[in-house]
């Protein structure tokens, strides 16, 4: 059963996070304060996944008013040019090390932006409480997940080497123990500065130089001057019309329009009920053509030739699925994109509802940890071209591509429904599993987000060509999609390798309702 509250709730991937939320919203405070809560306390007890040195995405759901989007993505440094990366010797972006750390992390100007669009929503709570968890657990201590274990064991070779990421993460130079205390003081200290003196100080103040400092002593390429510009942006989401309600997501950078042409190709297939042939091989096929337009077409928006909001007009639908073939796979040759992120959502008694992602990429960033501030930088800057044109070619002040994308439904019985996963290629596939089994076929929230998955590219890793599926669905349903064509892999059961999930549902009747993905750590706090 799905955890229902009246007053307010929170789906995270952490249960220390979600109580950080539900904490906040105790106290009084709205969807956006419990946001920022969960979001900071992330930072702290989910380090592999999410960072203020990370980027993020929100869609925030106010009533009587169209959601709003805010993207908080940071641009490639100004003197980052593709002819660094060639004088190192290199043909790509890395993925660690401090060329790796040349994108600004922009979470933090997220939080700042959403703060102040709640400004008007009533009296705020001080910042300081609102980062006060997070600064708790970093200084006085938290276990360390079985996630944040699996994933150090997975990249201790390229990480160990740097010594500012074993000093806080490593135990004797090894991965701590699931449960295993782990403290992170210098990170405590920054989020209680950030608490007195205010977000901007991360971009324009007395922390800005110290992240700066920290960083060029490292070898990356950023200034002071590229931390100063960051600002987060409020953008018009993208809108699919369905005969249920609309469905938002974030435009470019992010891949929002996939997930949303996923949910539109597979609406016009008539598949018939969840966990059946035409279920999977529908979505999977739609998978397969909506990555077309996003592999084509996304990335920087201001480097873009085509209006994503194109797409989802209902001839560009049709075209788009025309000879969609629902008996046989089309060949799939996609590398793939990689992601570790984090989801999260908040609903208030006052009908605010919150869909939030934020990621540092790879596991842990670059890798790059900055002993002044304990700030890990993102890698999200490797999803840059250095060869060719177009949308996602690297370019000094340019957005990298981003598979993050949090999810909106304004339902036209009443229900708002915010959810999202991690998991790289595997979130709009995620959502589309979600979504399908809750609003079309009318499971429950959170069998909804606990049933089988599946996943065609990857969520991190080699890429590769399979489709893997859960060892929990039907034997009858794997072997007809092997008849299919489908190259079937099977996973164990409640994979991690699935991505985390999570939703949080508004009802007409004021009843809040949420779910957290058991392959997490996480859980539903509220009040």
């Amino acid at each position: 059963m799905s955890a229902t509250f009246r007053r307010g709730l929170v789906s995270a991937p952490h249960h220390l996070a979600a109580q950080a939320g539900a904490d906040v919203l105790a106290e009084g405070g709205n969807a956006v304060e419990a946001a920022v809560a969960t979001a900071a306390a992330l930072c702290v007890a989910y380090p592999h996944m999410t960072g203020l040195g990370g980027d993020g995405f929100w869609l925030v759901h106010e009533p009587g008013r169209d959601p709003v989007g805010i993207d908080a993505c940071g641009r490639a440094g100004s003197a980052v040019t593709p002819e660094i990366f060639r004088s190192a010797g290199l043909d790509a972006v890395p993925a660690r090390g401090p060329l790796a750390a040349c994108s600004v992390a922009g979470a933090v100007s997220g939080w700042l932006a959403a703060l102040n669009l709640a400004r008007s929503w009533g009296r705020p709570l001080p910042l300081a409480r609102l980062l006060e968890s997070a600064a708790c657990l970093a200084r006085e201590g938290f276990p360390v997940s079985r996630s944040q274990h699996d994933l150090t064991v997975s990249s201790l070779e390229e990480l160990r080497r740097r010594c500012e990421f074993a000093d806080q993460f490593l135990a004797d130079g090894e991965p701590p123990e699931p449960g295993a205390e782990l403290r992170l003081p210098a990170l405590a200290a920054t989020l209680e500065r950030l608490g007195r003196v205010g977000l901007d100080d991360f971009y324009r103040g007395d922390l800005s130089a110290s992240l700066v400092a920290d960083l060029e002593r490292a070898g990356s390429p950023l200034t002071r001057t590229d931390l100063a510009g960051q600002r987060a942006e409020m953008v018009k989401p993208l809108v699919l019309e369905l005969p249920e309600g609309r469905v938002c997501n974030l435009p470019p950078p992010t891949q929002g329009l996939a997930s949303l042409l996923i949910l539109g190709l597979a609406r016009r297939l008539g598949i018939p009920c969840a966990e059946s042939f035409e279920h999977v091989h529908g979505i999977v096929e739609a998978t397969k053509r909506a990555f077309g337009v996003r592999d084509r077409e996304l990335g920087d928006p201001s480097a873009m030739t085509a209006d994503p909001a194109a797409f989802l007009a209902p001839e560009a639908m049709d075209h788009l699925g025309r000879g969609l073939d629902m008996e046989r796979a089309a060949p799939w040759g996609a590398d793939g994109a990689p992601g570790d992120t984090v989801w999260f959502g908040a609903a208030d008694a006052s009908g605010r509802v919150v869909s939030c992602i934020q990621s540092l990429y790879f596991e842990f960033g670059s890798g790059l940890v900055l002993p002044g501030s304990g700030v890990t930088w993102q890698n999200r800057a490797s999803a840059f071209r250095l060869d060719g044109c177009g949308p996602r070619a690297l370019a000094p002040g340019r957005k990298p591509f981003h598979t993050l994308n949090p999810a909106l439904a304004l339902l036209k019985d009443g229900r708002i429904l915010a959810y999202g996963a991690m998991g790289g290629d595997g979130q709009p596939q995620t959502q589309a599993a979600i979504y399908s089994r809750h609003v079309w076929f009318g499971q429950g929230l959170e069998e909804a987000v606990a049933a089988p998955r599946w996943l065609l590219g990857r969520a991190w890793g080699v890429a590769s060509r399979s489709l893997k599926l859960e060892d929990r669905f039907d034997p009858a349903l794997r072997e007809a999609l092997r008849r299919a064509g489908h190259e079937v892999e099977l996973v164990g059961s409640f994979s991690s390798l699935m991505g985390h999930a999570g939703a949080v549902e508004l009802h007409p009747d004021g009843r809040l309702e949420g779910a957290s993905d058991p392959r997490s750590d996480g859980a539903v706090m509220g009040c």
